[in-house]
């Protein structure tokens, strides 16, 4: 594809962070899963990974890997995690706020808490960087995940009143995203396959959770903007480009099928609750009489098959909907940084034909600033752009973090 792409006026440029992945000393649902799963996730590691996979990631056979401890540190370090990132030249930063550390105890507020938040904006303001913030990344407060989490429909008043008080004392953030990948990953995750804390594999819980999330996402709209009139609110949505293999009639129907049920299912049900489109994109799907057919060619550290022409297809697809669209998520894990550049310029090259095509994408927000905790496969993966050494907790920006640094400077690809 051609060089000399440039990118629309105002374009945002950044990258994001979750709380518990970076922040560190959090006590909530996770923290206390890691603590129960710890060796067993160590021990499932030898069948889990392939060889060349054990050999770039020898941690993950030791159990402290999935504890996720200090993390990054983040919450004593993010002035120096934003002068890294203003050094970098973003002018976005997608973070969460920890519900747990504000609301440890049922309608008791840490107003403590409340101000760290408040400073962490104010921090991203000063450097010129517009904070976009997530009010929920999928960790939960004990007290709520010992009622029974989303599957409890009184979690959805908690939530609210976590919304109203966070909402109202961040209130000239411009930009809220509601949930993370509700239902997609979160409640697939944890309630269908049960990979995921509370682990409650359910098809009646799955549906209950989801109906719940979809309450919390339109309550919570309306709450942001009487908050904040101006406030531009959305959900972050992870969407998968599926491929109809040869567009073999069975290939369709099963793409039709996952689209429907994968991508849109949710955001069709809270239509009309959105001011953007949050698109998170890692996945390429080609199907084949089968689902997760991919030829695998080039693929991730962790084996995610690296296939950019995907995020201008799902681009393609949310552009009906006539709204505007940021990139909330898109990233590799790559621990060598041997592919990290070119996937960020070969993605930005699709996007930049769907924005030539008519799509109103306004903003990329690269995964992740740090390399972080990644759940349960704990510390092993490195999405960073800056590398971190978690026994000294050091930063080191990366080469691909410069390249990327070059593209926001000329606002697109030379």
């Amino acid at each position: 594809m051609e060089n000399n792409l440039k990118f629309p006026k105002g374009f945002y440029w950044g990258v994001a962070t979750s709380s518990h992945q970076v922040e560190g000393d959090n006590h909530n649902d996770w923290t206390e899963w890691e603590k129960k799963n710890a060796d067993r996730l160590a021990k499932e590691a030898k069948n889990k990974w392939q060889k060349w996979q054990q050999e770039k990631f020898p941690e993950m056979f030791d159990p402290q890997n999935y504890i996720s401890g200090r993390a990054c540190d983040h919450y004593n370090k993010f002035e120096e995690d934003f002068d890294i990132a203003k050094q970098l030249g973003h002018n976005a930063h997608r973070f969460s706020i920890e519900w747990s550390r504000v609301e440890p105890e049922e309608g008791k507020f840490n107003g403590k808490e409340i101000e760290h938040y408040r400073e962490v904006v104010k921090a991203l303001r000063e450097r010129g960087i517009e904070p976009f913030v997530t009010l929920w990344h999928w960790t939960l407060p004990l007290w709520i995940s010992e009622r029974g989490g989303w599957a409890n429909k009184d979690t959805v008043e908690h939530f609210l009143k976590y919304v109203f008080k966070i909402t109202h004392a961040l209130n000239d953030v411009k930009f809220w995203i509601t949930l993370n990948e509700p239902d997609d990953i979160y409640a697939f995750d944890a309630y269908f396959v049960g990979r995921f804390p509370p682990q409650k594999k359910s098809l009646i819980k799955t549906i209950r959770v989801l109906n719940n999330l979809i309450k919390a996402h339109k309550k919570s709209y309306k709450i942001i903007h009487q908050n904040n009139s101006s406030a531009i609110v959305g959900f972050a949505n992870n969407v998968i480009n599926f491929e109809a293999y040869k567009n073999r009639f069975l290939n369709k129907i099963m793409k039709i099928f996952a689209d429907y049920f994968w991508n849109f299912w949710f955001f069709k049900k809270t239509f009309g609750y959105h001011d953007f489109i949050g698109c998170s994109y890692y996945h390429h799907n080609r199907i084949n009489f089968g689902y997760k057919k991919n030829e695998n060619k080039n693929i991730s550290d962790i084996g995610w098959e690296i296939c950019s022409e995907g995020i201008y297809h799902v681009l393609k697809d949310l552009k009906k909907y006539n709204l505007p669209i940021y990139i909330t998520e898109n990233g590799i894990a790559d621990v060598k940084d041997e592919k990290r550049a070119d996937f960020i310029k070969e993605h930005l090259r699709w996007i930049h034909k769907a924005i030539s095509e008519g799509t109103d994408v306004r903003g990329y927000i690269h995964w992740s600033l740090l390399d972080n905790f990644e759940w349960d496969k704990g510390f092993g993966p490195r999405f960073g752009l800056v590398e971190m050494d978690y026994q000294t907790m050091e930063r080191k920006i990366r080469p691909s973090a410069l390249e990327y640094k070059k593209i926001i400077e000329n606002n697109g690809i030379i």
